[in-house]
């Protein structure tokens, strides 16, 4: 079930947290992974690992998703080595979290770079190759603060919120070629950045969702894996929530 032999699937964002996690899953899925990043480069290659290791192939390209020509050249070069790309999951992002009263031009700008204009270039690079084989995968990483809210996030939540109209704006203009494009929102998620949070935050998120738990990066990477199968070809743009009933 939700095999995903042979195919080729490019993660942004890839080398750390739900990045990993979505990497390993799609190589245990038996897809090739290539994780797309800016980061350490030593902290991708542990994502390599753990993707060798779950019995997956994977490898690590530098990526800046903020610039089109970086994007354009790796994803050239990816079809041209692979012959083929299947599956782009957008996952880059970032979050400066403050008061909209506080939050200075450099935060919005760098935060929409990032979340949307970032995903936009990467679903550009990625349709073209998923026209000619008929056949596609897109899934955009929104957050439940898209549909939520949450006070002190009103620059990254509208961000998320953007991805979800991209989301769907994409699904109807390509779905004729055979590319389904669908957003998957977790909701509090074990992740660096949520361990950073303060305590009495933590407990109050916790609070909101029904299911008593913090979510998993690997609760996320099985909803992105089943929507990157061929189960899943007949579910285009839709937002699946995982976030434990934190927003129904």
């Amino acid at each position: 079930m939700y095999g995903l032999n042979d195919r080729v699937a490019v993660v942004t964002g890839g080398y750390r947290g739900i990045g990993r996690a979505l990497c390993v899953a799609l190589g245990r899925a038996g897809a090739h992974v290539v994780a797309a990043d800016v980061g350490d480069e030593a902290v991708g290659k542990e994502t390599l690992a753990a993707v060798e290791a779950a019995g997956g192939k994977a490898e690590l390209v530098r990526c800046d998703v903020t610039q089109s020509e970086s994007v354009d050249a790796v994803f050239q070069d990816v079809h041209k080595r692979l012959g083929r790309l299947d599956i782009l999951i957008n996952n880059a992002g970032i979050s400066r979290d403050q008061l909209l009263l506080r939050v200075s031009d450099e935060d919005i700008q760098k935060t929409y770079a990032v979340n949307v204009t970032g995903a936009i270039y990467c679903a550009r690079a990625a349709i073209r190759p998923m026209m000619r084989a008929k056949h596609g995968r897109i899934i955009n990483l929104a957050s439940v603060v898209a549909e939520l809210g949450n006070p002190g996030q009103a620059v990254y939540s509208s961000s998320k919120a953007a991805l979800i109209g991209l989301t769907k704006t994409l699904a109807r203009e390509y779905a004729s070629r055979g590319v389904t494009v669908n957003a998957v929102a977790p909701g509090y998620i074990d992740t660096d950045m949520t361990r950073n949070l303060p305590e009495e935050a933590k407990k109050y998120m916790l609070g909101q969702v029904p299911l008593g738990r913090v979510g998993t990066p690997e609760d996320v990477a099985a909803a992105v894996q089943f929507l990157s199968s061929d189960e899943a070809g007949y579910i285009t743009g839709q937002v699946l929530r995982v976030n434990g009933g934190m927003y129904v």
